[in-house]
């Protein structure tokens, strides 16, 4: 068990209290976390392979959507590897001596986990990779003529990073790390798995169908299924005696305007403004945004990348399309030149 001030890996001393915190319903051990295998057996290669030779783990870049584990998964490696964890984040670095401090402050074997590490200050992401490649710190010291390099030896550490936009990470920088993964999206099944845990975790009582239509409603992401199941069990305890039925869980998840497909307020706002107010597309992003008063970067990294993912929005030269799923989910007719009509009234 880590033992650190410094670190928020979870404590085997819990209060009940405690138990409800969403960070208590994560995975403290492998067997725990389900789903990503590949990734898993992996990093536990190289966890082995580290410890055999009694040597930090590389430098880990971990990247994909939201929410799909790459923080519980830097605590994962923290406990498999026995070291503290320090937790930080890219816009937290907004100088190249708040990086100084937070590195001569590791000792030897620690992990730091910098989380949106794409949004580090060009100048601290620059002073970072000489700590990385060489375990050293070169600080300016002084201005002008009289300013003088002092190099600080650092402990050998491990930098974790995470990123949902690996585009926006510098090649320089992304090279520098040794192992990377891409987390992908789950499956129903192993939401199911979560969701079951979690309930467990919570100690409240949920039946087979409650979890399976979570699992299906949760966007293939563990952190939207639990934050539905708190609401569901919030629902439940509210109207009823607190276990979770599935007359509970739909009527709870069509108060919080979750459709059977997993779509949201926004994301049904998004599709309805592109089949009625632009027949379906294909339609420009900054059109889109201004239709539905949204910035564009909102669009593409929250509302997009799920409507693609389940086949009800394609991207084209020309803009963006809404698919026959899109149509025949809404019920609309779908035609094939129905991006030439004006408006269709939806259901």
């Amino acid at each position: 068990m880590v033992k650190n001030k410094k670190t928020d890996v979870k404590k085997e001393e819990e209060t009940p209290e405690e138990e409800v915190l969403f960070v208590s319903l994560r995975a403290s051990a492998w067997s725990e976390f389900y789903g990503q295998e590949n990734i898993k057996k992996a990093l536990q290669v190289a966890i082995k392979a580290a410890r055999k030779r009694k040597e930090p783990i590389e430098h880990i870049l971990l990247y994909g959507p939201p929410g799909l584990g790459k923080t519980t998964i830097s605590h994962l490696i923290a406990r498999e590897m026995n070291v503290n964890i320090r937790i930080t984040s890219g816009p937290a670095i907004e100088r190249a001596g708040d990086l100084a401090s937070i590195l001569t402050n590791l000792e030897k074997g620690d992990i730091l986990f910098i989380d949106e590490v794409h949004r580090l200050n060009k100048v601290v992401e620059e002073t970072l990779y000489p700590a990385m490649e060489d375990y050293a710190l070169d600080i300016v010291i002084g201005k002008g003529p009289s300013a003088r390099t002092l190099r600080l030896d650092l402990p050998q550490f491990t930098i974790i990073g995470a990123t949902t936009r690996i585009g926006l990470l510098s090649a320089p920088l992304r090279d520098r790390f040794g192992v990377v993964h891409r987390l992908n999206f789950y499956s129903p099944k192993e939401l199911e798995e979560i969701i079951r845990r979690g309930a467990e975790k919570l100690k409240t009582s949920i039946d087979k169908d409650s979890i399976a239509e979570i699992s299906i409603r949760a966007r293939g992401t563990p952190r939207i299924a639990l934050k539905l199941l708190k609401r569901v069990r919030d629902f439940a305890q509210v109207h009823g005696d607190g276990k979770i039925t599935k007359d509970f869980t739909n009527k709870a998840l069509e108060m919080l305007e979750v459709d059977s497909v997993g779509l949201d307020n926004n994301d049904v706002r998004y599709l309805k403004a592109l089949i009625q107010k632009h027949g379906g597309g294909p339609v420009g992003i900054e059109t889109m945004a201004s239709t539905i008063s949204e910035d564009i970067s909102t669009i593409e990294d929250v509302i997009e990348p799920y409507l693609m993912q389940i086949g009800f929005i394609k991207r084209s030269p020309r803009g963006r399309v809404a698919t026959k799923a899109a149509y025949e989910h809404f019920r609309i007719p779908f035609e094939q030149d129905s991006k030439q009509k004006p408006q269709q009234k939806l259901i």
